[in-house]
């Protein structure tokens, strides 16, 4: 009789998570390093959920901070910095990215990565962190707390505010272009100047529905 293969049973908090990069480094000279992308991956042969929790959310703009990432596969989480100001430099933030299985709400695993803004990349080569600076990065995160990024989780257009004042004026002219009279009528009490031909009225017809549609889009 044939064995089934049973998958071992999952400890809390005791499953490897793999992320990379493992620090994220925003420089506030260079406008393109306030995006920074973690990508988690997921070696296992069944799904995990993930969900992005920070030191500091109010600082941080993290697209999707909850998903799933299917077995051997990978999902990119973007991370943008959008307080960038002298008095964040040199602070580190952490994040925490937390999986767990699709159908369980324990977390399996976890994984942390530091953030930081610096002046500028030129400034300071890139090197590897001292030991005072570590025990520093240590002595600070000691008792920090992990907040959920619930505001900013998905980027989002801006609320239209309705037709502009230009697309409601010329679709008023075109309506009084189709009230005119068309050319060749005679009993009417308007100006031949004003009387339109077939295809003018053709063109005010087709702009009008034009107009029509983005005024019902927006």
């Amino acid at each position: 009789m044939q064995q089934q293969h049973r998958q071992p049973e999952l400890v809390e908090g005791n499953l490897p998570v793999f992320v990379f990069p493992t620090e994220l480094v925003f420089y506030a000279d260079e406008q393109t390093s306030h995006k920074q992308v973690l990508t988690l991956y997921n070696p296992y042969e069944f799904a995990l959920k993930f969900k992005v929790l920070c030191t500091a959310p109010n600082k941080y703009t993290v697209v999707d901070s909850t998903g799933a990432v299917k077995p051997q596969c990978c999902v990119d989480i973007v991370i943008r910095h959008r307080d960038v100001r002298a008095c964040h430099y040199g602070v580190y933030d952490k994040f925490r990215l937390q999986v767990s299985e699709q159908s369980q709400r324990k977390a399996l695993g976890r994984k942390e990565v530091t953030a930081t803004l610096r002046p500028s990349a030129s400034q300071e080569p890139p090197s590897p962190r001292s030991q005072d600076e570590e025990r520093r990065i240590k002595e600070q995160f000691a008792d920090s707390e992990f907040f959920e990024q619930t505001t900013f989780q998905t980027e989002s257009r801006p609320v239209a505010g309705g037709p502009s004042l230009l697309t409601v004026l010329l679709g008023l002219v075109c309506m009084a272009a189709l009230m005119l009279p068309t050319l060749g009528e005679q009993e009417t009490t308007v100006p031949v100047y004003l009387h339109l031909s077939v295809n003018k009225k053709l063109v005010a017809a087709y702009v009008l529905g034009l107009l029509t549609m983005v005024i019902l889009r927006t």
